[in-house]
């Protein structure tokens, strides 16, 4: 495996002692992204509790779209931290380097294409506090647009504020979670490790990861904003066909962290849900991206996760379009 991609966790180191160390980090990892980052520090910048209680900065995979570091003293206005890697180390380096930079108890890593809704921070700590067993809270997020607009609301997990009961099964299942919304508790992180193995489903691994070892709170409040554009690392994956890879990949890996009697029947239920979204996605691949071989590919893959009717659906779908040529 090359450098950019560990094939075990990274190694996340404590704090050293004599630091004071503030309650909270928000990391926040950028590359290439600086025409939403300046939205992203300012929803932070409009909680800030103060320096003394959070720990704020950028941590840049060497863009190269923009003076980030500029940027960030622009809109910072020295409130803001900033690191620059020497070269780009590809976003799960980039990760790492979030996570050991952090000082704070807890991390939030807000990717500088997300936001947070006021609140937030707020609504965390919360969670933390009924919960102080917990070792990441989360709240309900919002999928956006790449100009802001509310797409669709995740699917509701708890009615109140509460640990998850069956949670390893539950995220093991299928991706519930996505990183605006989530706070990790910084001794979680030096207790197993950083993101690992893959670039597309990354964070769902963790979450599972975590879950198998801590108990997670969660609130259904909507407070965090996910963005979906054609330049995220998600999309990249589907036009490069790695996102079934790598999620193959990460439903093995899950195995791993389950009760022998649920091992089975978790990795059919989870195949099967990622073939469906996968096939469904080689219908934006073939509008939104106009690219119908990468669709087909993609359909054809999708079918081979499990055998569906929904799989089946959009394979002969793409086989359709394909011939009559259909734009």
């Amino acid at each position: 495996m090359n450098d950019r991609t560990p094939d075990t966790p990274p190694l996340i180191a404590p704090v050293d002692r004599h630091i004071t160390r503030p309650l909270w980090s928000v990391m926040i990892p950028a590359y290439n992204c600086s025409n939403y980052l300046i939205d992203t520090i300012q929803c932070v910048l409009i909680q800030d509790p103060g320096p003394e209680k959070m720990q704020i900065e950028v941590v840049d995979d060497y863009s190269t779209d923009a003076d980030v570091e500029a940027l960030v003293r622009d809109i910072g206005k020295g409130r803001v931290e900033f690191f620059r890697q020497e070269k780009n180390v590809g976003s799960l380096r980039n990760f790492e380097t979030c996570l050991n930079r952090s000082k704070g108890k807890w991390i939030h890593l807000l990717h500088g294409d997300d936001l947070v809704k006021p609140g937030f921070y707020t609504e965390i700590a919360s969670l933390f506090s009924k919960f102080p067993e917990a070792g990441a809270a989360f709240t309900g997020y919002t999928d956006i647009d790449s100009n802001g607009k509310l797409l669709y609301d995740n699917h509701k997990i708890l009615d109140e504020p509460g640990i998850i009961d069956n949670w390893l099964i539950e995220i093991a299942r299928s991706q519930k979670v996505q990183p605006p919304s989530i706070v990790v508790k910084r001794n979680v992180y030096e207790q197993l490790g950083g993101f690992f193995a893959v670039h597309y489903g990354e964070d769902w691994e963790m979450w599972a990861r975590i879950a198998a070892n801590f108990p997670v709170a969660h609130s259904p409040k909507h407070l965090a904003l996910y963005r979906i554009h054609n330049n995220n690392i998600t999309s990249r994956s589907f036009l490069s066909g790695q996102c079934i890879t790598d999620i193959n990949k990460v439903i093995d890996i899950i195995q791993g962290y389950l009760p022998d009697d649920k091992k089975k029947s978790v990795k059919k239920f989870a195949k099967k849900h990622f073939s469906k979204y996968f096939a469904r996605m080689s219908d934006k691949i073939y509008h939104d991206h106009k690219h119908p071989q990468i669709a087909i590919a993609q359909a054809e893959r999708a079918l081979g996760m499990d055998i569906n009717n929904t799989t089946l659906f959009f394979l002969l779908k793409m086989y359709v379009k394909r011939l009559i040529r259909y734009e």
